[in-house]
């Protein structure tokens, strides 16, 4: 038997190269790969990177889908199931919106794919796929076989996978509704094992709240610090308020973390169920805390709730170039399915499409609803015009100078490698057709 492994690319461009930045190694693909018996022989194909081989022979396509990906990944199924071949879907999609993945594909995974594989694996053997396996949503004792991307080029950073979930409950959030503001630490030994399998020196670890349980986090920032790593995660403002989990932090290698500011305004953090992060106290002192303790921030915005305009997004730029931050993203809102922001959205009459990711002519950049204090268009070039300003030469050497003063002088590189990335990819970005990979067709 041979599967076929594909990974969906958002969208491409004609003759442009793929955004530097999202290349980044898939590491659900690599757990497939550790899931599969040893006797089924395995291909991948990164879309983002390579476009798949529709004539391969295979016996089963197996394709990981993410709501930016769907109208993609429903394209590509549609070329081999032309063929007779099975086509199966997992990934966080497919589990919020099965009856329509379905609708696409033969086989649909609910949830975490660890509990079902083997089973949809043995059952593909025998020709008896069923039409939906409903998997877990914790963490497992698994180990990622990155074998399987050999021969492609990722960014030189390696995914540790350390935690699944959150236990916060925000109102745009589709992983709250996977995990049902739950999370699920990854066994440390694995994490452990995980680092010391890597050719890299730089890790980034996979977690959508990694201080979420600061039990564990200790327990784990202790069980890594001997192994002298430099790594970047996500977590929440909260931190600051914890001088020993700080330390901890920094002592295990942490150089950089993405905090979620989201928002400056009161209003619009309650809107969101985010609440808490006014509550946390005075901001510009929680900020000094990390930047003290010698940890960068990736700092990341949301607009479009209620109390938006032009003026809010002044206020998240002027912020994050007074602290100087490592660097920072200005998004646009976007409403997931079956979020509660979604559900409200469309019960106010607001969306511009049913479903944005599956509408023709929708790209990469533009809105997908009506904001209250400002147009869709506005919305989209205020976040465009805020990240060009964050990335201009100025902004980018003070900002240059201030990390090379609280980090480590071996990030200097990572950090002007990483910032003229992302300022560069400011304008490509924008644009990019949703679903559509341009090359595959003739001009």
């Amino acid at each position: 038997m041979k599967i076929t492994f594909i990974l969906p690319a958002i969208g491409k461009k004609r003759g442009q190269k793929y955004i530097g930045t999202w290349k980044m190694e898939p590491l659900t693909i690599a757990v497939l790969k550790a899931l599969t018996p040893d006797d089924v022989e395995t291909e991948f194909f990164d879309d983002r990177i390579e476009l798949p081989d529709y004539e391969t022979k295979t016996d089963l396509v197996c394709i990981t889908v993410e709501t930016y990906t769907a109208k993609r990944s429903y394209r590509i199924a549609a070329r081999f199931r032309e063929r007779g071949i099975p086509v199966v879907m997992g990934g966080y999609h497919a589990t919020i919106c099965p009856e329509e993945t379905e609708q696409f594909c033969d086989s649909v995974i609910v949830g975490n794919a660890e509990t079902v594989w083997t089973q949809m694996v043995s059952d593909a053997r025998t020709g008896q796929l069923k039409k939906r396996y409903k998997g877990g949503i914790g963490t497992y004792g698994v180990t990622p076989d990155k074998s399987i991307f050999t021969g492609k080029k990722y960014l030189p950073v390696s995914l540790v996978e350390t935690g699944r979930g959150c236990n916060h409950n925000c109102e745009f959030c589709s992983i709250s509704r996977f995990y049902d503001s739950r999370y699920h630490a990854r066994s440390h030994a694995l994490i452990e094992e995980d680092i010391a399998a890597s050719p890299y020196k730089y890790f980034f670890l996979v977690d959508d709240n990694l201080v979420a349980n600061r039990k564990n986090a200790l327990a784990l920032f202790k069980r890594i610090e001997p192994l002298h790593i430099k790594w970047a995660g996500q977590g929440t403002l909260s931190m600051a308020k914890d001088p020993e989990l700080l330390k901890a932090m920094k002592k295990s290698g942490c150089e950089i973390i993405l905090i979620g500011f989201e928002s400056l305004d009161k209003e619009n953090l309650r809107q969101m169920n985010k609440s808490f992060n006014y509550a946390l106290g005075e901001r510009d002192e929680l900020v000094k805390r990390v930047h003290d303790a010698g940890i960068g921030i990736y700092a990341t915005f949301v607009f479009g709730y209620d109390n938006d305009d032009e003026g809010t997004i002044a206020q998240a730029l002027e912020f994050s170039k007074k602290h100087n931050f490592y660097t920072a993203a200005f998004n646009h809102l976007l409403p997931f399915p079956n979020t509660r922001l979604y559900d409200r959205l469309r019960n106010e009459d607001r969306l511009l499409y049913d479903k944005w990711w599956l509408a023709d002519g929708y790209n990469y950049g533009e809105l997908s609803f009506v904001p209250k204090k400002i147009s869709p268009e506005q919305l989209s070039k205020a976040c465009r015009d805020a990240r060009k300003e964050f990335s201009s030469f100025g902004t980018v050497m003070s900002r240059g100078f201030a990390s090379l003063g609280r980090t480590s002088p071996l990030l200097w590189g990572l950090f002007w490698g990483m910032n003229l990335r992302i300022g560069g990819e400011v304008d490509r970005k924008m644009n990019v057709p949703i679903g559509e990979n341009l090359d595959e067709f003739p001009k």
